[in-house]
């Protein structure tokens, strides 16, 4: 079975996405003032994803990775904590991510996108002290950009 049903080019995930940062099920405090993700798809069928974080203190955490989508891990590079990647794509509109950091796994996430296009919902998978926990953020597409 493929890994991929089309070309990520193809993909409604491909674009600038902006979060809704009262999405965030924490108290405001804690949470980033802003996050953005761009998705991309490269000449040679690979993905590329770009993220910057502005945290509370102002401070940008970026990270970015380009990636086979066969779940084959590969590097990122930045100020966030993910140094290793590895991603799949089972359908053009739902991206599944594995984020490792100095060899300990983080998160897992998986991205879908609306019918409409205009939405992106991002669940997170990650444990703390011992318990399951998943987190649902809300992303739209930024004004003025595919």
């Amino acid at each position: 079975m493929p890994a991929l049903a089309a070309s990520p080019a193809d993909s409604p995930l491909v674009g600038h996405w902006v979060l809704e940062v009262d999405s965030l099920p924490m108290p405001p405090e804690a949470r980033p003032k802003s996050v953005d993700i761009t998705f991309a798809a490269t000449p040679d069928g690979q993905w590329n994803e770009r993220v910057e974080i502005v945290d509370q203190s102002d401070r940008i955490l970026h990270s970015e990775s380009t990636l086979s989508l066969d779940g084959t891990p590969g590097r990122a590079s930045g100020t966030y904590w993910v140094d290793v990647l590895a991603a799949k794509m089972p359908s053009p509109d739902v991206l599944v991510m594995q984020f490792v950091y100095e060899g300990i796994p983080r998160s897992t996430r998986v991205y879908s996108v609306s019918k409409d296009g205009k939405l992106m919902t991002e669940t997170e998978a990650y444990f703390k002290d011992g318990t399951p926990i998943l987190r649902t953020a809300h992303f739209r597409r930024a004004p003025g950009k595919p």
